[in-house]
């Protein structure tokens, strides 16, 4: 099997369907890859490979149709179980053996994913940085010198070195974002009580989540669906609510005052924060400018506060034992715990439901918060130096998110002069996960061309393991441009109720054209003779016959509906524009599609 082959969903359904390779035979390449990359400070504890080749022959045995995850392999961060293998949260003392997996984990594993092992962190997942474990520091794929984040840090790795497809971690500051930013990847951190979090090694219990690394978007979103569900026997399970917030286009995103905006001195992320803010505009957003004080406030307490004795209540029999087994910047921080009195924790709970509800008064602005994920990246020498001043900046725009109950998403936007990667958030109130999925996924195809520390380029945006059933009187409308997911356009469809039926890309024989004078901006699709053109990205839609007719009118010229011929022979009705409209237009056929050009700097 080919050495590059890419590890995110899309394509790895892809080479199991041409049967390119096997899921044993992918595990044995894995294998290689990551002796080859030579950071074993990013696992803690690996599978052997006959305990990994039994998992890929199960999965091998019950086949695809009935496992969404069909040899997709994963990783697990060190404070969640995995049956037979040692739980640790990165202090040796501390290790147990569970004799079941994690609820996420065993329904993982039910949908055909093999994990690989278990994920390096900082102990006991206290800290943003990456850096506090006796396991060593697992290496920045960007720059070594770098530190990765955390306490996610090696799953986070794992996935941005292309040596697993996706890994789970945890999230109760900012620990499942903020390794995504520094590495190009997503990163989940869903709705409180969506995931169970039993079966994990708790930091704030109350406030906990586990979160999700990943390639793309729609790998995140199909992992994140199969691993949550309500856990009756976790305290802290929510059943989700029969519909979660799904797409809305228009839409409002709320980011702070240019006067709350703090960078900590970094001068090549906020001309990138600016680059993302307008790329959201250009997918139908507008900017509402808001009061971030009750975000600030309530990141404050989360560590200045009574919460981080939660993380004194999780170790404190195990610090009665083995105070001297804890890391010396974990334990400091979680000794702290053990002070505060009660009255300080009725008082902060006071203090936190009046910023609970001045975050409201701000919600019903808007229907998205965006953030830089983290402010600033620092070398690991520069923590060393300070440890405590400089995990606290990193936590400065995720702290507050589990306090104030909402989901966010961690998205890549772009890379600095530097070459380090840029990430920012966006945030909705609890349920909204699929609202932030939907432009999460616009966002990222629009921003970054690239996944993770890999250079393999981002797939088109479906999420369907198969293509959507389509009622037989439906009729099917290719897009190319404006009215893709997420572009200014898409509610044309969607008020009509369109539903996306696939992702696909045209037969080489057009070109593609960016039109002058039109708004929003558009391109234009041309045949030309078969050879004299190239695949180009489309999303193919369903309409009622009704809703077809009423779009169709509405088409303004220079565009029509004409057929398209596809890379795989079929054809598709679709837009296509006139060649008189191309004289003053710049042909833009090398980007592959409109998504591609528009990201370009």
């Amino acid at each position: 099997m080919p050495s590059s082959v890419s590890l995110d969903l899309a394509s790895l359904r892809a080479a199991y369907a041409r049967r390119d390779f096997t899921p044993t035979q992918l595990i044995d390449e894995l294998l290689a890859r990551i002796d080859a990359y030579a950071d074993p400070a990013i696992w803690i504890h690996r599978l052997s490979r006959s305990a990994l080749f039994a998992h890929a022959a199960r999965v091998e045995s019950l086949g695809p149709a009935t496992q969404p995850l069909f040899g997709v392999p994963f990783a697990i961060k060190d404070n969640i179980d995995l049956a037979g293998s040692p739980t640790t949260a990165a202090c040796p003392e501390f290790a147990y053996t569970p004799a079941e997996s994690a609820p996420v984990v065993a329904r993982l594993i039910a949908a055909g994913a093999i994990p690989l092992g278990k994920t390096n962190l900082d102990q006991f997942a206290t800290g943003l940085v990456g850096v506090r474990s006796p396991h060593g520091v697992p290496r920045n794929p960007f720059h070594a010198d770098m530190i990765p984040g955390g306490s996610s840090s090696g799953s986070a790795c794992a996935v941005a070195a292309g040596l697993a497809s996706f890994a789970l971690g945890t999230d109760t500051a900012g620990s499942g974002r903020v390794p995504a930013s520094f590495q190009n990847l997503v990163g989940v951190k869903p709705t409180r009580g969506w995931l169970s979090t039993r079966g994990g090694v708790p930091a704030c219990r109350s406030l906990d989540c586990v979160s999700v690394f990943a390639l793309t978007v729609d790998d995140a979103t199909t992992v994140t669906e199969i691993a949550a569900g309500f856990d009756a026997a976790d305290p802290f399970s929510r059943p989700a609510p029969a519909e979660i917030s799904s797409s809305q286009s228009p839409f409002r995103f709320g980011v702070p005052s240019a006067g709350q905006l703090e960078w900590f001195g970094d001068t090549q992320n906020p001309p990138l924060f600016a680059a993302a803010l307008r790329v959201l505009e250009s997918l139908g957003g507008t900017r509402v400018e808001i009061d971030f004080a009750p975000f600030r406030d309530a990141a404050r307490l989360l560590y200045e506060g009574p919460w981080v004795a939660e993380r004194w209540s999780a170790i404190r029999a195990f610090h009665a034992r083995h105070a001297d087994a804890i890391f010396p910047v974990t334990r400091q921080i979680i000794e702290a715990g053990a002070k505060p009195l009660a009255v300080e924790a009725f008082e902060a709970a006071y203090k936190l439901a009046a910023l609970r509800r001045a975050a409201d008064l701000v919600w019903e602005k808007i229907d998205t918060l965006v953030l830089p994920t983290a402010a600033t990246i620092y070398t690991r020498a520069q923590v060393e130096a300070e440890p405590f001043v400089l995990n606290s900046r990193l936590g400065h725009y995720t702290n507050f998110a589990n306090l104030l109950d909402t989901a966010a998403l961690a998205v890549p936007a772009g890379f600095r002069a530097d070459r380090l990667p840029f990430g920012l958030t966006l945030f909705g109130p609890a349920w909204t996960d699929a609202r932030l999925a939907s432009l999460g996924r616009s966002f990222h195809h629009a921003a970054v061309g690239t996944l993770g520390a890999t250079a393999h380029p981002i797939p088109p945006p479906a999420r369907e393991i198969e293509p959507k059933s389509v009622a037989p009187a439906d009729l099917q409308l290719a897009v190319v441009g404006a009215h893709l997911s997420g572009q200014p356009l898409n509610r044309e469809l969607t008020e009509r109720g369109a539903q996306l039926v696939r992702a696909a890309r045209t037969a080489d024989c057009y070109r593609l054209y960016a039109l002058t004078g039109t708004t929003p901006p558009k391109p234009g699709l041309v045949r030309m003779a078969p050879g004299e053109g190239a695949p180009i990205e489309i999303e193919i839609w369903s309409l009622a016959p009704a809703a077809w007719a009423g779009f169709v009118a509405a088409i303004p010229p220079p565009l029509g509906i004409g057929t398209l011929l596809l890379a795989d022979g079929s054809t598709v009705k679709g837009f296509l524009c006139e060649p008189t409209a191309l004289a003053a237009a710049a042909d833009i056929t090398h980007f592959g599609g409109w998504r591609a050009y528009l990201r370009a700097p």
